[in-house]
């Protein structure tokens, strides 16, 4: 399972919350998901620990505190839901348009 941190600031790096978290046990992975058309972090990230018990003691330390001028929402991440392709354009469904 992983953490969900949140509000972080768009200038914070994967090593910089790997760091925070250090200090809570083992960080196995750190993710920043980032724009893909400006490049700049969408403000939140995803941090996997080495157990359930250093899991549960960075959020409970966390969560609420402040960093780099934010106050960091961390919680366990939810699954991953399965997302339809967006529609959009025409998708050759005539109803309600004329033919002629």
């Amino acid at each position: 399972m992983s953490i969900y941190v949140g509000n972080l600031s768009y200038q914070v790096s994967q090593e910089e919350l790997t760091k925070v978290f250090g200090d809570y046990g083992t960080v196995k992975r750190v993710q920043i998901p980032v724009d893909r058309e400006t490049g700049r972090s969408r403000g939140f990230g995803f941090v996997e620990m080495g157990s359930d018990a250093e899991e549960a003691a960075a959020i409970e330390a966390l969560d609420g505190a402040e960093w780099m001028g934010r106050d960091l929402k961390v919680n366990k991440a939810k699954p991953r839901e399965d997302r339809k392709p967006a529609g959009g354009g025409w998708g050759g469904n005539s109803r309600g348009r004329e033919r002629y």
